[in-house]
């Protein structure tokens, strides 16, 4: 790619920041040296992994670690082990150039773009495999998928020794699983999860939502209808099951062929034990596009907002 762009930083660096340009990186080594270096230098970094097709979500990761970091690094990499037979990966967008210049402004310092070489060198043959949150939902729906996920991050997190990597709650499951992998190999990275990003009549932003058509984007604010309905019951007492049922006739009814809406323990995936710590998930398809969100619920006993 041509030479560096300017990026406006933010954060502890200060005028160095401010004077700094984002450079793209190719060469996973390459980049392990300067975050080191960076580290070395007393400087805090921070991560935000992406697939690209960036949109507003990713920019405010981008903008988070930028306030709380000196250094912020963005990989921009479509992993092809998370996808299955029949997915999308082929027609995954992938629109670089517009990512970087994105990028840039928002204060991003480097960017990882590695080739699938670099990340899955020739004949490679360890993949990491995670049970518990990853047992259900998206793990169901998509066999290999969370095995895909975990893989790619530890690659990226060797390739990265950030100090902390953002993640969108958009992704809830996928945050569980990254937490339980660093936690259970030891990985010395924190991990922050910042809110998910939506439009403004509450769809949740996706690369995926470019799939839409008009008609089918219309439809796809069933998803975050049905959360909020969600939320509106849950403070009531009503039970588990009839929530559910009302979240899956939204759904259906907005034209959503659903996949699962469910109402579970935000931390463990499965039935809820603490009434203050309750989670609605979502999937469904909606023409040949699929899409997921969620919605913390609120405290039983106090009216949601």
């Amino acid at each position: 790619m041509a030479g560096p762009v300017p990026a406006a930083g933010r954060g502890a660096a200060g005028d160095d920041a401010a004077a700094a340009t984002i450079e793209v990186v190719a060469e996973p080594a390459a980049l392990r040296a300067r975050v080191l270096a960076a580290q070395a230098a007393g400087r805090r970094v921070g991560f935000v992994p992406t697939m690209g097709a960036l949109h507003a979500g990713h920019l405010a990761l981008v903008a988070r670690a930028a306030a709380e970091c000196d250094v912020v690094v963005a990989s921009i990499f479509v992993n092809p082990t998370q996808f299955g037979a029949g997915e999308d990966f082929e027609r995954y967008p992938r629109p670089l150039s517009a990512d970087v210049a994105a990028l840039a402004p928002a204060g991003c310092r480097w960017v990882l773009v590695p080739p699938v070489e670099a990340i899955y060198p020739p004949g490679h043959a360890t993949r990491i495999v995670v049970d518990g949150p990853a047992g259900g939902f998206e793990g169901a729906v998509r066999p290999g998928h969370f095995s895909g996920v975990a893989t790619v991050v530890c690659r990226l997190f060797q390739a990265v020794p950030a100090d902390v990597a953002y993640f969108g709650a958009k992704d809830w499951q996928q945050t569980l699983v990254v937490k339980r992998m660093v936690r259970d190999l030891g990985l010395p990275i924190e991990l922050v999860v910042c809110p998910t990003v939506r439009e403004p009549d509450g769809l949740a932003l996706s690369s995926r939502n470019a799939y839409l058509s008009a008609a089918d984007r219309r439809r796809a604010v069933a998803l975050s209808e049905s959360l909020a309905l969600a939320a509106a019951m849950w403070p009531t007492d009503t039970t588990v099951a009839a929530i559910e049922r009302a979240m899956r006739a939204h759904l259906e009814a907005g034209g959503v062929a659903v996949d699962y809406a469910a109402v579970v323990d935000a931390e463990l995936l499965g039935p809820v034990s603490d009434p203050a710590a309750a989670i609605a998930l979502v999937a469904g398809r909606l023409g040949g596009t699929r899409l997921i969100d969620n919605r913390l619920l609120p405290p039983r006993g106090e009216p949601h907002r």
